[in-house]
């Protein structure tokens, strides 16, 4: 058994499936055959679980004798509903191609329809509680790996499977691949997490220690359709706001994880999924992984030919025993972005490079700037907490590559109250001193290079997870500020990759609330709309006071 722990969370009276909004009218709960678009379709099989329980899944085979025998199944696992089909699900700033979709296509999940061409069938299920499924939504954790492992099992024996299962999917499809790969079912062997956090707390939740108030909501929203119970993960993460068994709960045992897995980030998802997905990839125990980060529009990069050509390469290869270039993969894969819509790919050996040099740029206060040299002078930088902001800038001389994760060390002081959140931005300037976008989120390109949070009583380190490059904070306990005295906080920054050119300028942002607050209605978007400042913030550099930026830099 893997060493998952349990919590009981709050649970809430499911929502009748059939009013849910922005979908296609429910299905009645019956099984139907039928043959189109060059699949046979079997829509709500029961799958049967270890208690009794039935949750429902549709499958799609390819027509002919192609579908009755010795075929690989790919699982898409998740609450959005398995009936919610079309090629126009994404948002059009997303960037996804209907054209390269399918009407049979589910949210975030393989398209049946290209997969069954290709000789594969495809499972779209309904979790425990979802939809019209058994029982009661368990979010992540043991109860839904067990049952995930349960169905990988159930449909490895029925009579056309070669026994061989593999996963693939975005979000949601992505994470229940980190909860069911620990519990090793026989019939998993190979898995592609496309993006999705792995600490529920540090990268869902609670950035910094500061509660997110945008997606959480909207997310808890969408997993309410049951007819039974659902968890509230909404008033769960409200009711813990420190880590308690409550999120030991939600802990993955990536190390448990020992099958082949091919692993996607991408730099654009700062405050969602791209910490977690390369903690996942570094974390897992498997003998054969892979990562690529890119800094694309996610969906559309699922999407694009060449990422679905990859997915095949690699699933090939381990449900089907085919020779193909996955052997020759490099460990690494990573785009080094000059702006949106302009990176270069390179190939690497692991992450973090092994040739970053770690180097401080040191803050002054007195002048706005970033520099490779300690000022000798104290200075301050105040700004108002709820409407200000302190920048820095270092405007490079040469060509200078930053890849990694960066680390801001700061001396905070505040004039009154008794806590401060802080958020920080890394952005790119120019030659002409004007603000370089990048990819953000699935929608945008006016992004950062980075993006960091810290609630200042949370500033207590883990010994044990943080390194030199990377703080690692407890949140266990909150140390409240006093006013008018200066204490030291250090920062993570979120991964990154960005090239500068000579006259190109690094620029570090503090403020006290978010720093890009442009999101779209309804779009997933992280917001921290509750806070804790008053007053105004007091950043100290120099002399006594080391704040410093640890930037990684690779050498050419």
């Amino acid at each position: 058994m893997a060493s998952f722990t349990t919590f009981e969370p709050i649970m809430r009276p499911g929502v009748d499936p059939a009013s849910a909004p922005n979908k296609p009218p429910l299905p009645p709960l019956k099984y139907d055959r039928r043959e189109e678009q060059g699949l046979v379709i079997e829509r709500n099989i029961g799958v049967p679980l270890r208690d009794g329980t039935t949750i429902y899944a549709d499958l799609y085979r390819p027509q002919g004798a192609a579908g009755e025998a010795d075929l690989p199944l790919l699982l898409a696992w998740g609450p959005y509903g398995k009936h919610g089909l079309t090629n126009q699900v994404f948002w059009p700033l997303s960037g996804v191609n209907p054209e390269l979709l399918s009407t049979l296509t589910p949210f975030e999940g393989p398209d049946p329809v290209w997969w069954g061409y290709r000789g594969y069938a495809v499972a779209v299920v309904d979790p425990r509680g979802a939809w019209q499924s058994e029982g009661d939504f368990h979010h992540n954790g043991l109860q839904e790996a067990e049952d995930c492992f349960d169905a990988i099992q159930w449909f490895a024996d029925q009579a056309w499977s070669n026994g061989k299962v593999g996963m693939t999917g975005v979000s949601y499809l992505a994470a229940i691949q980190y909860y069911v790969a620990p519990l090793k079912p026989p019939a998993l062997v190979a898995i592609n997490p496309w993006e999705a956090f792995s600490d529920w707390y540090r990268e869902f939740a609670y950035h910094g220690g500061i509660p997110e108030t945008g997606f959480i909501p909207r997310a808890s929203d969408n997993i309410r359709f049951s007819l039974g119970r659902t968890e509230d993960t909404w008033a769960n993460v409200q009711a813990h706001p420190l880590i308690d068994d409550y999120w030991r709960s939600k802990d993955i045992p990536l190390e448990e994880i020992d099958i082949p897995a091919y692993v996607v980030a991408s730099w654009s998802d700062q405050g969602l999924h791209l910490r977690g997905t390369i903690e996942a990839w570094r974390r897992m125990g498997s003998a054969e992984k892979w990562l690529d980060v890119h800094g694309q529009k996610k969906w559309a990069h699922y999407y694009m030919d060449q990422s679905r050509e990859r997915r095949l390469a690699f699933f090939d290869h381990y449900l089907k025993g085919k020779t193909t270039q996955v052997n020759q993969w490099p460990p690494v894969r990573i785009e080094v972005r000059d702006q949106a819509g302009s990176a270069t790919e390179r190939a690497e050996g692991n992450w973090p490079l092994e040739r970053t040099e770690y180097t401080p740029l040191w803050l002054d206060a007195g002048r706005g700037t970033l520099s490779r040299d300690k000022p000798s002078g104290e200075s301050e930088a105040r700004y108002e907490s709820e409407s200000g902001r302190a920048t820095f800038d270092i405007v490079f001389d040469e060509d200078t590559e930053i890849t990694g994760h960066m680390k801001l060390r700061l001396w905070v002081e505040i004039e009154e109250g008794e806590d401060a959140d802080l958020f920080v931005a890394a952005q790119k300037l120019d030659a002409d001193g004007q603000h370089t976008g990048f990819t953000f989120y699935a929608f945008y390109e006016n992004g950062p290079v980075a993006l960091g949070w810290l609630r200042a009583s949370h500033r207590q380190l883990d010994p044990q997870r943080s390194e030199d490059w990377r703080p690692v904070h407890t949140h266990t306990q909150e140390d409240l500020l006093t006013p008018g005295e200066a204490v030291p906080v250090d920062i993570e920054l979120w991964p990154s990759s960005t090239r500068f050119r000579a006259g190109e300028t690094l620029r570090i942002v503090v403020q006290g609330s978010d720093i890009y607050t442009d999101s779209k209605p309804n779009l997933p978007f992280a917001r921290h709309e509750n806070l804790r400042n008053s007053g105004h913030h007091v950043i100290h550099t120099g002399g006594r006071y080391d704040s410093h930026l640890l930037a990684p830099i690779i050498p050419e």
